[in-house]
Formats: structure tokens, sequence, C-alpha cells
């Protein structure tokens, strides 16, 4: 089960409001783990994860899918207001590219 566990998606960052380094999981966002060192958190929360997956399997319920092991098609839809649409269509055009070209050179 290690290995599965290491397909997770795990981030450490610091707690200011804790005075602590917190690990936690995208996959599993309800879970999160404080510790005083940044290993001592992810170790932790990989822990957790590894608790959570058992008990999940245990009881014959789903497990989540790591997001590394997801496909995605690369297409995706943005819902904006019509003056921010307008504004991108133009910035575009004057730019001499598709509106596509240029949100996505924005969010890359």
């Amino acid at each position: 089960m290690a290995k599965f566990i290491d397909r997770y998606t795990y981030r450490v960052t610091w707690s200011e409001e804790d005075q602590e380094y917190v690990g936690l999981c995208a996959e599993f966002s309800s879970l999160s783990w404080l510790e005083k060192t940044p290993e001592k958190a992810l170790s932790g929360i990989r822990k957790l994860v590894q608790e959570c997956v058992s008990d999940l399997e245990g009881g014959g319920e789903p497990v989540p899918e790591p997001i590394s092991a997801k496909s995605y098609s690369g297409k995706f839809m943005v819902r904006v207001p019509p003056e921010t649409h307008r504004s991108l269509a133009i910035q575009a055009a004057e730019a001499g590219v598709s509106l596509n070209r240029l949100i996505a050179s924005r969010l890359h």
C-alpha cells in the first residue's frame, strides 16, 4: 500500500496561526497534520492518509484516485463577466492571437 500512498499529492506549509508546519494532501482535503518540522509534518500526513485509505477499504468505501493517475483532456470552461470576455477578446485581437492562446499563455 505504501506505493499507492506515494502517488497522492502532498504539501507542507507553515501555519502562522499554529506556529507549526502543516502537512496536507490534495486528495484528502479534510486531513492535516501539525508538527514542529516540515519532515515530521510530511511523515504525519502520509501516515494519516494511509490510515484513512485502510479504513475506507475496510469499510468497502471508494478510495480517492490520486490526481497523478487521472487523465485530463486539456479543456475546461471558465465563466467570466461579459465585460471581461470582451476585454480579453480585444486583447487577443490586438495581439493577433486567438482568445484561447491568450488565456492559455496567461495561465501558464
